[in-house]
């Protein structure tokens, strides 16, 4: 299948992303939505719950560790209010328990920092998102 450099914009995915160093925020950021996402990138866990979009996006990209909490308490909140996407946690700080505690809270996979974007693009698994 041959990628695909422009998607209409009324049919791109909606991307939730968090990550609290601005740096990678805005490279994610860069890459996701040249690969299709219509991306919405927050530094902040609270930040993020309050705007409407966490709330009508498909796909979910956090950080573990967030100056206000963490990934896995942000889709336990997501959950509860009835979001049902698919997502991905990143972190500099693996660890079997975290992997464990990550897969139990809906966590499609935890990758470690630094990312291997094709990683990332595989492991979101967005339909028309070409890795």
């Amino acid at each position: 299948m041959p990628q695909t450099a422009a998607v209409d914009p009324a049919r791109r995915p909606r991307l939730l992303l968090i990550d609290d160093d601005q740096a990678v925020r805005r490279s994610l950021q860069l890459l996701l939505h040249g690969r299709g996402f219509e991306v919405c990138a927050f530094g902040s866990a609270v930040r993020a719950l309050g705007n409407e979009f966490a709330r009508r996006s498909e796909f979910l990209v956090t950080d573990y560790l967030l100056p206000d909490g963490n990934g896995i308490a942000l889709i336990d909140t997501l959950r509860r209010q009835g979001w049902r996407g698919r997502a991905v946690l990143i972190t500099a700080f693996p660890s079997p328990g975290l992997a464990e505690r990550a897969a139990a809270s809906g966590f499609a996979a935890m990758l470690e920092k630094p990312l291997h974007h094709h990683t990332l693009i595989a492991a979101i698994g967005a339909p028309g998102a070409t890795p």
